[in-house]
C-alpha cells in the first residue's frame, strides 16, 4: 500500500449524479433483500449478522463507485 492509496481511502469523495443514482439503486435493491429476509429467516443472532453484512455490501459497493468516480475525474483533469 503507498501513500496515493492511504490519501484515496481517507479523502471526501463527492459522488457525482450517476453514482448517486447507482447508490440509490444499490441500496433499494439491499433493503428489499433485507425485507425478505426478515419475512422468511427466523429472528436470531445469524439473521442479525445477516442484515449487518447487507449493510456492509451496501457502504463497500457504495464506496467503489465513488472513489473509482473520483479517480476518472482526476485523471480525465490530468489528461486537459
Amino acid at each position: 500500500m503507498d501513500i496515493r492509496e492511504i490519501k484515496k481511502r481517507f479523502t471526501y469523495h463527492h459522488p457525482g449524479d450517476l453514482v448517486a443514482t447507482l447508490a440509490d439503486r444499490i441500496r433499494v435493491k439491499a433493503f428489499r433483500f433485507a425485507e425478505l429476509l426478515i419475512t422468511m429467516v427466523p429472528e436470531s443472532r445469524e439473521l442479525s449478522i445477516a442484515i449487518r453484512k447487507l449493510e456492509e455490501v451496501v457502504f463497500w459497493a457504495t464506496a467503489a463507485l465513488i472513489r473509482e468516480e473520483s479517480d476518472r475525474q482526476n485523471f480525465e483533469k490530468k489528461e486537459r
